[in-house]
């Protein structure tokens, strides 16, 4: 069984395998004319269901074999052109190859006994980030899981420097489409069930102001402590971008601690047409960026950072195995004294290695593609009788719905926009999201790839037209 460990011995066999798989996924790239096959859970479990996992293949070759079959063939493609659903983007080769070296020396980035260079990579990294956030010379951070990750450790910040005797009266504020990890992170941070307070948004779905400072009021009236107002640069939903500067001024005004969640709009910090779209970010007490969202990165691949690296001590602890607190004066780089985890990848090779090949702006203009290809799909949208569309796009985001022409009971077209999302992931032809707005069921297309066209647009508006009036035809055969 030795010979499967990765060394100086087997360096030749492990350039076979993973090789061989390379090759196995760029055929399959090459080939794939559909973001997804239309299979069912009912059809691919039992197949996997089926294997025997204590009786093994013995050799690399015989698994690419099955994963072709398990895995493989029937895989979303997030690179297809038409897969338009969640905040997945296609990646960029840099970073897959930086993928494949970090998994292979496989750095763990909590101590610099484990790390070297790989820690003062991502301190690099963190400190391009935030200087071009804005955030000042005191600014800092560390790369983390994802957004929910992110969101929670800035949270917690919030929370310790809130520095409240009494956890049951802080309240954090975030508008009623931000993220659902901020009420997540509330609990986790063992605060009242009525923790968040939900502040209403506008027309544009941005947190209105007015509303916002409104409960800020309120709640110093009623004797509440103010932990954090959450304001979002990219909503999951529907891409807005809520009043940075005007959020910010209200920050400084109450003392609250101001956390932007910008893990979809972070790609605006490359951008070389609409930066100025988050302006105000610049002066939030923490960010969380997802680099995996907006920057073309693969999973995983996100930050937290913060305006005064001071703050990050309440993710500190001290471990006499792994980083005792003599290290800190004897200035030994342990990236552990920034984390909510202890063992972690070197994740932010990805974003090294991408930068180094293709630059910032390489990376700011696939994003602004994107970004303006929304705005372009937003105008097809508005101009088809056919579809209702919500809001003109921040970042890259559409929302809409089916509007039959002879059909009026918004029940009846709820279920035919369902019927067809559901018949359209059926088919493979395309992947698209859903979501609500009020009570209503919308169908929403997440643009992150530079290669969908508008006649990707027009085409995939077609096939959920067609599905939506076969359910609506076949209906009302039905009822007669």
């Amino acid at each position: 069984m030795r010979s499967h460990l990765l060394n100086d011995t087997t360096a030749e066999q492990y350039r076979r395998s993973v090789t061989e798989g390379v090759e196995r996924v760029a055929a399959k790239l090459a080939a794939t004319q559909r973001p997804f096959t239309g299979i069912t859970a009912d059809a691919l479990a039992p197949r996997i269901d089926a294997i025997d996992l204590d009786r093994p293949l013995g050799d690399t070759t015989a698994v690419l074999d099955e994963l072709e079959e398990v895995y493989l063939r029937d895989a979303v493609y997030f690179h297809h052109p038409r897969y338009l659903a969640h905040l997945n983007c296609p990646v960029v080769i840099p970073a897959v190859l930086g993928e494949a070296v970090l998994s292979a020396v496989n750095s763990s980035l909590d101590t610099w006994d484990q790390s070297a260079g790989g820690t003062l990579i991502e301190r690099r990294l963190i400190d391009w980030t935030t200087a071009r956030t804005g955030l000042g010379p005191a600014a800092d951070g560390v790369f983390t899981s994802g957004g929910s990750q992110s969101n929670l450790q800035a949270l917690l910040l919030a929370r310790e420097e809130a520095k409240s005797d009494f956890p049951a009266k802080l309240r954090i504020f975030a508008s009623e489409v931000s993220h659902f990890s901020v009420k997540k992170s509330a609990k986790l941070l063992g605060l009242e069930p009525d923790a968040v307070i939900s502040v209403p948004v506008d027309h544009d779905k941005r947190m209105q102001t007015v509303a916002l400072a409104h409960e800020l009021e309120r709640c110093k009236r009623d004797g509440l402590v103010p932990m954090a107002v959450v304001a979002t640069a990219g909503t999951t939903d529907f891409g807005s971008i809520d009043p940075l500067p005007e959020i910010a001024e209200l920050c400084q005004q109450f003392g609250v601690w101001m956390h932007v969640d910008a893990a979809y709009g972070c790609g605006l910090l490359a951008s070389v047409k609409h930066r100025d779209r988050i302006d105000g970010i610049e002066r939030a007490d923490s960010v969380t960026v997802d680099y995996h969202k907006s920057f073309f990165q693969p999973v995983s691949s996100s930050a937290l950072l913060v305006r005064d690296t001071a703050t990050l001590r309440h993710a500190t602890y001290h471990a006499e195995y792994l980083n005792p607190r003599r290290m800190v004066d004897e200035r030994i780089p342990n990236q552990v004294d920034k984390s909510l985890q202890t063992t972690r990848r070197f994740d932010a090779l990805k974003l090294w290695m991408t930068l180094r090949t293709m630059g910032a702006d390489g990376i700011g203009q696939l994003f602004d593609e994107v970004c303006d290809l929304a705005a372009e799909g937003f105008d097809l949208l508005a101009a088809d009788p056919r579809y209702d569309v919500v809001v003109r796009p921040s970042l890259s985001t559409l929302v809409f719905r089916y509007i039959p022409a002879a059909v009026t009971d918004p029940a009846e077209i709820d279920r035919a926009n369902l019927h067809a999302r559901k018949a359209l992931f059926a088919s493979g032809d395309a992947v698209v999201a859903g979501t609500k707005v009020g009570a209503r069921h919308y169908l929403k297309f997440t643009l992150l790839n530079p290669e969908t066209t508008t006649d990707d647009i027009t085409a995939v508006l077609d096939l959920i037209a067609g599905h939506a009036e076969q359910y609506l035809g076949d209906s009302l055969d039905r009822a007669s």
